[in-house]
């Protein structure tokens, strides 16, 4: 079993995975990962046939090492990473060697960045999950010095590759379907909703997001309304009518109604949203709702698709010149002097 070490921690970094699901009975929401296309597109770049368990960083990373050789996906939130000063690209896979030094800074776009080793994390597992879940108390943000055991990687002479991630970190619109207390709010209220620019408040973490606008958003029926299940995507409006946005953390029950839910597919996009970054929300039916709405495997073979050879740039390269880069040469007379024979 191989190892990552941390030797410095610059954001919120902790373990995740694809969560807990099943639990809402037992009061446990299903956290992982806040973007799981992240966990997903870092499985189609390592060839795995489901999402590893990996490193997720919320703002900005630290500096990492490995005690052998390991291949590792970065993805999510773009974050400028250098292997011993050699800048490297995001959205890729890259070998890290023994001794090297691996820095992610900070976000330069979205919130949560991921690294996810070839093998994944072979941390404790708690409910069939890896996954830190803080709301709760199940794990917690890792600090300097903390030592992870990982799993070996079943394919490391395997090429790096790079993917045309799907763009979700400068904010966007997202799809709402209706949900059971969609009918408390007026027509008015529902259409001044979707016609809103929001930007993505201050208030945010992996339970939810706030959305910020000078309009509030009140139910004029909710009175009494007794505390119901809700689970991610849900758009809470509060008692002064100011909405949030649930995420993979939040609550399971809540008495605050619910304007309606972000379609699963665009939840990424509300938790990579960085505070003030515009958010918009289109109203959509049952039947595009359910289109959109597609399992992991389906989304693991589309992002499969989306992967290619990762063509290294030479001037980036440190040890070009111990690569054989021409073979069979010859002083250039070798025909003439075949001729004469």
């Amino acid at each position: 079993m191989s190892t990552l070490t941390l030797h410095r921690v610059d954001g919120i970094v902790t373990v995740q995975d694809m969560g807990r699901p099943g639990h809402l009975a037992q009061g446990l929401s299903r956290g992982g990962a806040a973007d799981r296309l992240a966990l997903i597109e870092a499985a189609a770049l390592l060839g795995a046939r489901a999402p590893l368990a990996g490193l997720e960083m919320a703002g900005a990373g630290g500096v990492f090492s490995v005690d052998a050789p390991m291949r590792v996906a970065l993805t999510g939130a773009p974050m400028a990473a250098t292997l011993d000063g050699a800048p490297l690209r995001w959205n890729a896979t890259h070998r890290i060697e023994p001794g090297a030094r691996l820095r992610i800074a900070g976000a330069e776009a979205g919130v949560y960045g991921y690294l996810v080793p070839a093998g994944g994390l072979a941390t404790p597992d708690w409910l069939g999950s890896r996954a830190a879940h803080l709301a709760i108390g199940i794990g917690a943000p890792l600090a300097a010095g903390a030592v992870l055991a990982v799993t070996p990687d079943p394919a490391p002479e395997t090429e790096a590759r790079g993917i045309a991630a799907l763009p979700r970190f400068q904010g966007g619109t997202a799809r709402l379907m209706d949900g059971p207390q969609t009918g408390l709010f007026d027509a008015e209220t529902l259409a001044a909703f979707c016609a809103t620019a929001f930007c993505r408040g201050a208030r945010g973490n992996r339970q939810g997001v706030q959305l910020s606008a000078g309009a509030r958003f009140v139910a004029a029926e909710a009175a009494g309304l007794a505390s119901d299940l809700i689970g991610p995507g849900d758009v809470q409006s509060t008692g002064d009518g100011v909405p949030y946005v649930l995420l993979a953390e939040c609550q399971t029950v809540g008495g605050y109604p619910r304007l309606g839910t972000v379609v699963a597919e665009d939840l990424p996009l509300i938790a990579q949203a960085a505070p003030g970054t515009v958010l918009r929300f289109r109203r959509v039916g049952a039947e595009e709702a359910a289109r959109a709405c597609r399992d992991e495997t389906v989304l693991l073979r589309e992002a499969a698709a989306r992967c290619s050879s990762l063509i290294r740039d030479p001037a980036l390269i440190p040890d070009l010149l111990s690569y054989q880069l021409i073979g069979g040469v010859t002083r250039g007379d070798d025909l003439e002097r075949d001729d004469a024979r």
